[in-house]
């Protein structure tokens, strides 16, 4: 059996969207649909929480304006709010929503999900990406 990322036996490791190995987003704040600091992903994520992002001044208010206040704290839920410059899971779904208003973050392509390419393209995704050289 393969080893998995963090060295167990069990599955293989999770595919970025460049065909490598999934990186780490954050774990500062701490990301990801498991809260393991990764874009990874399962069959309970139903927002696929896919792609990593940088957060905007731009994104976080057209996103608290499209029902997702991502900024305000939730101190009961352990959300301390996110700001400009902070790595974030974020759904595919809600990006290429951004991307067609003009409002999308930034991408790291080596630690988004291989299936966020079941929402957004990867042309897209490469043009806001920050970490092609």
């Amino acid at each position: 059996m393969p080893l998995d990322m963090t060295g167990e036996r069990g599955r293989s490791p999770s595919l970025n969207v460049l065909g490598g190995t999934l990186e780490t987003c954050s774990i500062r704040p701490m990301t990801g649909f498991f809260r393991e600091g990764c874009c990874d992903t399962g069959p309970g994520d139903l927002g696929s929480h896919t792609v990593c992002v940088v957060m905007t001044e731009k994104f976080l208010q057209f996103s608290k304006l499209a029902g997702n206040d991502l900024s305000t704290p939730i101190p009961a839920a352990g959300f301390s709010g996110l700001k400009p410059g902070d790595r974030w899971c974020l759904c595919a779904p809600r990006w290429q929503e951004a991307l067609e208003n003009n409002s999308a973050p930034r991408v790291v392509l080596r630690a988004t999900h291989l299936e966020a390419l079941e929402y957004c393209a990867l042309e897209d995704l490469k043009r806001f990406a920050i970490d092609l050289a």
